[in-house]
């Protein structure tokens, strides 16, 4: 157990899992500075959900250079900071997933990663990452609850694809600490209970509390 406060936390979950909406609950209740994804301010992103191939590699690329940036910020702060997404993200499981239905050519990808690794040689991992799991359903509920339009044509299978990328990854993650939330048995939004109990997880993990 650590008996200090943590320097970088993260959140981490397939499109629709709710890690925004916990990062700013939890940085309110911590009093921790959230750093929350781009996605308003990308310039790709609308236009990767109308043609995944065209624009695969530069919306990769422009996630890989944010990302980066963000958690040179992060370990350059004097807060503690919780972030949207990490970096690792990127390379395995949406840069992979690419790759993998062939919206990015192998030598794209070869590149791409070739780069992840560089900036990845350079960083320190997140001191506590926090996976949110949680299934097809529950991801489409909200999806359509938040009502972006660019986000409306995802297909299952797109997300399948996703979610079955994130377990591998989890699987195999030995970066640093890591805690598991199944999302579909909490209601951290309506539930203060239940975000209660993701509270008590985090303290036992960094302050060793019950």
């Amino acid at each position: 157990m650590k008996d200090t406060p943590p320097k970088h936390v993260a959140v981490a979950g397939n499109i629709g899992a709710g890690k925004t909406t916990l990062v700013n609950k939890l940085a309110k209740h911590y009093k921790w500075e959230p750093h929350l994804e781009a996605v308003d301010h990308n310039p790709y992103l609308e236009d990767f959900y109308r043609d995944m191939s065209r624009w695969a590699f530069p919306l990769q690329i422009y996630f890989l250079n944010s990302r980066f940036n963000q958690v040179v910020e992060i370990r350059e702060s004097e807060h503690t900071i919780i972030q949207d997404r990490t970096i690792y993200e990127d390379a395995f499981i949406f840069a992979k997933n690419l790759k993998e239905s062939n919206h990015l050519t192998k030598r794209d990808f070869d590149n791409y990663f070739e780069l992840f690794m560089s900036m990845k040689r350079m960083i320190q991992p997140p001191d506590l990452l926090i996976y949110l799991r949680a299934s097809i359903p529950k991801l489409i509920e909200q999806i359509s609850r938040r009502g972006r339009d660019y986000e409306q044509n995802i297909s299952i299978r797109y997300l399948e694809d996703l979610n079955r990328n994130y377990e591998d990854w989890i699987k195999n993650y030995k970066e640093g600490n890591l805690l598991i939330i199944n999302v579909d048995e909490l209601d951290y939004v309506q539930n203060p209970e239940d975000l209660g109990h993701i509270i008590n997880r985090i303290d036992a993990e960094f302050f060793g509390l019950l």
